[in-house]
C-alpha cells in the first residue's frame, strides 16, 4: 500500500514525521537573526546585508507601510527580479501581518493587470524600469495605493555591464523612492503580529496553462515545512551559502532559495537574473554549496564558454526541479562535475516538493519507460496514483499523481470551484500522469494533457524526447501532437542542436524509429535555434503546438 513507505530507510535516522519547528515564517525568519545577527544573509554582485541589517531594513519597511494604511491581510505585490528588495518586501510585508504576492517580472500589461486585480494588492514594489515600461498604465485602474520603486543598481557597486549596461536611475510620478521610504521610517519597529500556521504567507499564481492564472494561497505551514524537507533532506544551508539559479517570483525560488535560508540560517547569493557567463562567475566568487534549478538553466551553463569542472568544486549538493530530467542529462552533468544533480518534484500548489530524492542516493531508472524517477515521497506527505475514476490504482500502473501533506496549499485565492475541483479533500490532483514502484520511487510520464493519441495509441511526449536526448547531437527536445488525416494525431519534435554539431531531420527520424515501436517515433523534425522557455526553464510546448 502507499501508505506503508517502503523507502523510509533511504532517509537513514531523519523521522518519518516531523512537527513543524516554527508556527510561521516569520518567527523562522527571526531565530536566524538571533542565532547570529553578524553574518551575512543577503550577498548581491560586491553587496552584502547581514541578518541584522535585513531585520531592521524590514523593520522600516513594515512601519512604512502601516502608517500608510497598511493592514493586516492586505496584499503586497512584488515586480522584481533576483534582488535583495524581494527578501525585504517579503519580511515586512509579514511584519505588517500581510500576504505577499509574487509576480513574474517577465508579465507584461494584460499579465500584470489580472494579477494585481486578482489578488487585490494594496501596495506594489517594482523595479523602476519595469514599472516605467508597463505597471505606470496599468496600476491606476486597480487597488494599488502605493507603489514603491526600486532599482537593480541599488545594494551592489559592481554595475556588471553584461547585465546592467546602459541602465540608469528612473523616478516616476506618484511613486515613491523604496531606499528613501525605507529611511524614513528606519529604526521604528512595527508593534507584534500574530500569524498563524495557516495564515496565507504569500500568493504564487500558477502558469494558466489551463485557463487564467490562480493564486495558490501558500500558508506559513506549509512555507516552514518545505524549508525544513530543504533543509533535512535536500542538504541545502547545512554546508555554506545557497546560491540562488532559480527565480524568486517562482515556488522553487521561494522555498529553496528564500525559506530554506531564513531557517538554516545560510546566505543566499543573488545575481540579478540568469545570464550563465554572470552566473559562472559568481559560483567562483562565493564558492556556495547548495542550489535548486532547472535543468535547462544547468545544461546552459556546461555549454558556456569557459566552463569548467571548478564552477561547481564547492557544492556538495544540487538538485533539480521544474522540468524533468532525462537519464542522458542526468550523467551528462556528472560527468561534466564531478556532482550528482539529485531530482526534486513539486508544483506551485504543492509549496515546492512533494518527492524528493534523499541527498546522496542517485535516482533509478525505470527499465521500462527509461524514466528518471523523481525521487520518493516527502516526510509526512501521501503520494498516490489514482485511475480517472478517482481510485487508487496499483503499484507501477500509470494515473494522475495527488499528493497530501503538509505542503498542500488551501486552494485558490477567491477561486472555490477551482479548488473543489483541484484539491478535493485537501489533497492535489497534480495533472502529471506517472506511476510509483514498490520500493516507492515516483516517475513521471508526462502532463495528462500533452498526451499524444496517434491511432488509437497513446504516446508520451517525454519518451520520445528521451530517446531524442540519446543522440549526441541534441541539446534540447519538444515533442507535440500535430492533427493528422490518416492517424488524427501524429507526433511532431523541435530540436536544439549542440554548439558544433550537425544532425539532419531524417538523421533524427532514423535515430528513434531504430528505438521505439512504429507508432512512437516522429514522422517530422524540425530545428531550431532555441526552444521557447518559460522563464524557470520549463519548455512551453504550447507555443510549438502552433
Amino acid at each position: 500500500m502507499y501508505d506503508e513507505r517502503p523507502w523510509l530507510a533511504l532517509y537513514g535516522d531523519q523521522p518519518a514525521d516531523y512537527a513543524l519547528e516554527f508556527d510561521n515564517a516569520l518567527d523562522m525568519f527571526r531565530a536566524g537573526v538571533a542565532r547570529d545577527p553578524s553574518a551575512v544573509a543577503l550577498q548581491y554582485f560586491d553587496g552584502s546585508i547581514t541578518r541584522q541589517e535585513l531585520d531592521e531594513l524590514s523593520d522600516g519597511l513594515a512601519s512604512g507601510l502601516l502608517a500608510n494604511g497598511f493592514s493586516p491581510g492586505d496584499r503586497l505585490a512584488v515586480y522584481l527580479q533576483n534582488v535583495p528588495q524581494f527578501v525585504i518586501a517579503m519580511v515586512a510585508a509579514w511584519k505588517a501581518g500581510g500576504v505577499m504576492v509574487s509576480i513574474n517580472p517577465m508579465s507584461r500589461e494584460r499579465e500584470l493587470s489580472y494579477l494585481l486585480k486578482d489578488s487585490g494588492a494594496t501596495v506594489l514594489v517594482a523595479l523602476e524600469a519595469l514599472y516605467g515600461e508597463i505597471g505606470r498604465t496599468v496600476v491606476p485602474d486597480t487597488d494599488v495605493r502605493l507603489v514603491l520603486t526600486t532599482s537593480e543598481l541599488e545594494f551592489q557597486t559592481r554595475a556588471d555591464e553584461r547585465l546592467f549596461a546602459g541602465m540608469t536611475r528612473q523616478r516616476h510620478e506618484g511613486t515613491t523612492d523604496f531606499s528613501e521610504f525605507i529611511a524614513e521610517h528606519r529604526g521604528e519597529v512595527p508593534p507584534p503580529v500574530e500569524l498563524a500556521p495557516d495564515d496565507v504567507a504569500f500568493l504564487t499564481y500558477t502558469s494558466g496553462t489551463t485557463g487564467v492564472p490562480k493564486g495558490a494561497m501558500n500558508t506559513h505551514r506549509n512555507v516552514v515545512f518545505t524549508a525544513q524537507v530543504y533543509r533535512d533532506w535536500v542538504r541545502a544551508g547545512r554546508d555554506g551559502a545557497i546560491f540562488g539559479v532559480a527565480p524568486l517570483f517562482h515556488i522553487t525560488g521561494l522555498i529553496g532559495h528564500i525559506a530554506v535560508s531564513m531557517l538554516a540560517p545560510a546566505p543566499l547569493v543573488l545575481a540579478y537574473r540568469f545570464e550563465p557567463q554572470v552566473v559562472l562567475d559568481a559560483l567562483l566568487e562565493h564558492r556556495p554549496t547548495f542550489t535548486i534549478g532547472a535543468i535547462t538553466a544547468f545544461s546552459a551553463l556546461l555549454n558556456a564558454p569557459g566552463f569548467t569542472k571548478e564552477h561547481f568544486a564547492s557544492f556538495t549538493s544540487v538538485y533539480s526541479g521544474g522540468a524533468a530530467i532525462s537519464p542522458t542529462a542526468e550523467k551528462a552533468f556528472l560527468a561534466a562535475t564531478g556532482k550528482q544533480v539529485h531530482n526534486a518534484y513539486g508544483l506551485t500548489e504543492t509549496t515546492s516538493p512533494m518527492t524528493v530524492t534523499p541527498f546522496g542516493a542517485p535516482s533509478p531508472v525505470d527499465p521500462t519507460s527509461g524514466a528518471l524517477s523523481v525521487g520518493v515521497p516527502a516526510p509526512s506527505t501521501i503520494v498516490r496514483i489514482q485511475g480517472d475514476d478517482g481510485q487508487d490504482l496499483p503499484l507501477g500502473e500509470v494515473g494522475e499523481i495527488v499528493a497530501d501533506g503538509p505542503q498542500v496549499v488551501a486552494g485558490y485565492w477567491g477561486k472555490p470551484e477551482e479548488t473543489a475541483a483541484n484539491l478535493p479533500g485537501g489533497a492535489l490532483k497534480s495533472g502529471d500522469v506517472g506511476f510509483m514502484n514498490p520500493e516507492g520511487w515516483v516517475f513521471i510520464v508526462d502532463r495528462k494533457k500533452d498526451m499524444i493519441n496517434a491511432s488509437g495509441y497513446k504516446v508520451w511526449p517525454r519518451e520520445v524526447e528521451d530517446v531524442l536526448a540519446e543522440h549526441p547531437a541534441v541539446r534540447e527536445s519538444a515533442v507535440v501532437g500535430v492533427p493528422d488525416e490518416k492517424r488524427g494525431e501524429t507526433v511532431k519534435a523541435f530540436v536544439s542542436v549542440k554548439p558544433g554539431s550537425s544532425v539532419t531531420p531524417e538523421e533524427l527520424i532514423a535515430h528513434c524509429k531504430q528505438r521505439m515501436a512504429a507508432y512512437k517515433y516522429p514522422r517530422s523534425v524540425v530545428l531550431l535555434d532555441e526552444l521557447p522557455k518559460t522563464v524557470t526553464g520549463k519548455i512551453l510546448r504550447r507555443e510549438l503546438r502552433g
